[in-house]
């Protein structure tokens, strides 16, 4: 195993991770500036329910996990957002080195 430590979007300091760590950006529809509807909130407590923090940004929002929590983030994201209403789903996923 390798031990990885990242940056994230805002300039934070991320932890630092012994497995492969991935970058989950996402927005979630529809869309209202400054007040995130309840399949907004939803989904977003479902990840961190899992232990990911999740940071909001301008044009969509994100968390960095292990790739096992991101497997049960993404789906556990999608399920909470559609159960409350969302209309549409938007996922980039990508390997932090």
């Amino acid at each position: 195993m390798t031990t990885v430590s990242a940056l994230g979007c805002h300039g934070t300091d991320l932890p630092t991770y012994a497995e492969i760590v991935l970058r989950v950006e996402f927005t979630i529809e529809p869309f209202v500036e400054g007040q995130p509807g309840r399949h907004v909130l939803a989904a977003v407590d479902a990840v961190q329910g899992l232990g990911a923090k999740v940071e909001f940004g301008p044009f969509g929002s994100e968390f960095v996990a292990d790739d096992s929590i991101v497997a049960a983030g993404v789906s556990a994201l999608i399920a909470a957002a559609y159960a409350n209403g969302a209309t549409h789903v938007n996922l980039h996923v990508e390997r932090v080195d």
